[in-house]
Order: structure tokens, then C-alpha cells, then sequence
């Protein structure tokens, strides 16, 4: 009997968490298949009270820390104690989920087009926190989110996916906050695989823009997620 194909290895994934962990559990979820070119091996939290560490735990992810940054007199110092986490689980690339910390230059460089963001917004537009609000105050027709290769200035990198959502009459920022999010669950996983299998690479425009090409992605048709 002829063997058959050697499986693929897959690549080893860090979430950074400060909060309850959806878009890591979404993560965990799409990765038990064993289809799914990520595993998520490490999950880190800045702060000891997130919920997602008893998520993380509890769906057997095998490296489990928390690095407290105010433990650590400045923020190199903490990136530090954080890439020793890393290296010790032997991680490939490193997806944020709600970490609410400002990385370094040294650490982002560190992780260069293997260090991932989602955003819950359709960047460029509406960079930094309140994104659904100040959409709304705006009068916006059409929000979502946006995963990205993370750069050092703050939600600026070169787009892998985006999905968008129609803001409807009499959306408040929670109700549009929990339409968005149901795409940041589909997306990321998506996303990751790309990263993880090396459909995606980053390459310079005419004008010197880095920007995202995918490897067989299409649109559907079916929902406005792009590429499909």
C-alpha cells in the first residue's frame, strides 16, 4: 500500500489577550480542525484578571501565562519578559486579541509579517478605540473589521482581510458592536490560516505601499468578506 502524503506541519500561534477572549476562542475553535494550517499553543494576558486565561485553560491550550506590565519598569521590559514566554513555547506567529498595550517598535520588528491585529473597523478608517460610536456619530452606512500585518504606528498595516456589515436604523454602539463581532469570528480564523500556510505576502505598490496579496481568494458573491 502506497503512503500516503506526510502531514503539513503547523505553525505554532500565540494569542496576547487582556480581556475575555472572544476572537481567541474563535481562534482555538476554527484551529481543532486539523485542516487548519495554526495551532494555538500559547496564550498571554497583560493582566492576571482576563477571562479569557480560564478559556484558554479550560480549552487545553498548553502555555497559559500572564505577564503583568506593571510589574516591569518600562515597556521594553515587559516585551521582554514577553518574548521570553514566546520563545518558550516556540511560537511561529503571534495574533492579538483585544491586547490593549501599545507595542514597541523593537518588539514589533521582532515579529515582522508574523505578528497579526483585528480591528473593529473597516481601516483606515476609525483607528484607535470607540469605533462604533464615532461611526454612528458620523452617519456611516456600512462598518466591520479588519485584520492586518501590525506596523509600529497604532492599526496601521497592510490589510489581510475585511468583512463589513450594514449599520441599521436605530443601532445603538452595542448593537452594531455585536453585528461587527460575529464577523471578527468569522474573519480572524480566516485570516490566520492565510498567514499560517503562506497564501498571503506582502509586496510594495507602484507608489511604494505595502499592501496584501492572496494566493487563490475570490469573491463569493454570497457575503461581503474580501478577499472571499
Amino acid at each position: 500500500m502506497t503512503p500516503g502524503p506526510a502531514p503539513v506541519a503547523r505553525r505554532r500561534v500565540a494569542v496576547l489577550i487582556s480581556g475575555g477572549g472572544s476572537n481567541m476562542a474563535a481562534l482555538i475553535e476554527a484551529t481543532r480542525d486539523p485542516a487548519h494550517p495554526a495551532e494555538i499553543v500559547c496564550v498571554l494576558s497583560n493582566r492576571a484578571d482576563a477571562g479569557g486565561l480560564a478559556k484558554a485553560r479550560a480549552a487545553g491550550v498548553p502555555h497559559v501565562a500572564v505577564v503583568d506590565h506593571r510589574a516591569h519598569a518600562t515597556r521594553e521590559a515587559f516585551e521582554r519578559a514577553m518574548q521570553a514566554e514566546l520563545e518558550a513555547a516556540d511560537v511561529e506567529i503571534v495574533a492579538l486579541a483585544g491586547f490593549m498595550r501599545l507595542l514597541t517598535p523593537w518588539f514589533i520588528e521582532r515579529w515582522h509579517d508574523r505578528l497579526i491585529n483585528i480591528h473593529p473597523a473597516l481601516l483606515p478608517s476609525y483607528k484607535g478605540l470607540h469605533t462604533h460610536a464615532r461611526a454612528l456619530a458620523d452617519g456611516v452606512k456600512i462598518a466591520g473589521c479588519t485584520v492586518h500585518f501590525v506596523r509600529p504606528e497604532m492599526d496601521v498595516g497592510p490589510i489581510i482581510v475585511q468583512a463589513a456589515v450594514p449599520v441599521l436604523d436605530g443601532d445603538t454602539a452595542e448593537t452594531l458592536a455585536a453585528r461587527v463581532l460575529a464577523r471578527e469570528h468569522r474573519i480572524y480564523p480566516l485570516a490566520l490560516a492565510r498567514v499560517a500556510s503562506g497564501a498571503v505576502r506582502v509586496v510594495r505598490d507602484d507608489d511604494g505601499n505595502e499592501v496584501v496579496r492572496t494566493e487563490g481568494a475570490s469573491s463569493s458573491g454570497g457575503e461581503l468578506i474580501w478577499p472571499a
